[in-house]
């Protein structure tokens, strides 16, 4: 018998496993040569969302504001019933009431549509302006009260 048995690969890549295995363990111990502080920086996101919660004076609104803020969503589409705005046909019986019955019905909240349109912030001036700016729009002719300086 011959000792010329075929070599097997096991054994031809155990000497390349031990020396990449050697090369990887001789870094151990060393400190890193990154920054971590550059390094945080260069994977910041490109944007950044900021929220802010933007404080208003309470009773300082226009009724122009007040109604693209908060009723315009309803009144706007004519959605769940609302008057849609400028509609003069819809908004004639409504403009019957006068000012402060309209003024009245906002504060109250009327049909669908809740207490001071949902806004409970509203202060009752402000609700007054937001009805005379909206029934304005349909034809009315009321006078918005003044934002007080």
């Amino acid at each position: 018998m011959s000792n010329n048995r075929p070599l097997r690969p096991a054994r031809l890549a155990m000497p390349a496993v031990a020396l990449v295995a050697a090369a990887l363990l001789s870094g151990c111990g060393e400190q890193s040569k990154v920054d971590p502080e550059l390094t945080a920086s260069l994977i910041q996101p490109v944007a950044r969302v900021e929220i802010q919660a933007v404080k208003v004076a309470p009773g300082s609104r226009t009724g122009e504001q007040i109604v693209k803020a908060i009723c315009a969503g309803c009144h706007d589409s004519g959605a769940v019933g609302a008057p849609k705005t400028g509609d003069a046909g819809q908004w004639a019986p409504r403009l019957a009431l006068g000012h402060d019955g309209l003024t009245a019905s906002a504060i109250a909240g009327k049909n669908a549509m809740p207490p001071r349109g949902g806004a409970a912030d509203l202060t009752d001036t402000e609700v007054a302006r937001a009805v005379a700016y909206l029934a304005n729009l349909a034809g009315a002719k009321f006078t918005e009260p003044p934002v007080e300086q």
